[in-house]
């Protein structure tokens, strides 16, 4: 994993941003470049694309923990307005699991659906809906933030 996100902190986010990263998602021979805001904190990863009406046709949010989570850990939409796909990862950036998301409209959290992986994971990479699939990104497929992959 510290091979995977080297120099992924070294960007300082302005005040309330999140760092950026250019990155690819490698699948057989073909890599498909795109852009990744970073989440580490617990506090932005409990943010993630809440209240957000649009996300770049190639841009995404990885999630990153220091441990892995359990295949019972997930993700909900409670106040995220755009569907979303999720791709769990290993520390590798290797996907292991793909979930689509749907929003939801519901007042108070708890109302909402959870996502669950269904794999243990490191990673966590939040897309817009219909991504993975329109791309033919499956698991098996990997996450590279190194350039000289994305070339």
């Amino acid at each position: 994993m510290t091979l995977l996100l080297s120099g992924c902190l070294a960007a300082v986010p302005a005040k309330g941003s999140l760092p950026v990263k250019q990155a690819c998602l490698i699948s057989g021979e073909r890599a498909n470049p795109i852009t990744l805001e970073i989440a580490v904190s617990s506090e932005q990863r409990s943010r993630g694309l809440m209240e957000r009406e649009a996300l770049g046709p190639e841009a995404g949010m990885l999630f990153v923990y220091s441990n892995q989570r359990r295949a019972d850990h997930g993700f909900w939409m409670y106040r995220t307005l755009i569907p979303l796909d999720i791709a769990y990862m290993d520390r590798h950036g290797i996907i292991r699991a793909i979930r689509q998301m749907a929003p939801c409209p519901e007042a108070q959290g708890r109302d909402c659906p959870t996502y669950r992986a269904g794999v243990p994971f490191y990673l966590a990479l939040e897309m817009n809906h219909g991504y993975f699939e329109s791309r033919g990104i499956e698991v098996g497929d990997r996450l590279s933030l190194a350039p000289s992959d994305c070339r």
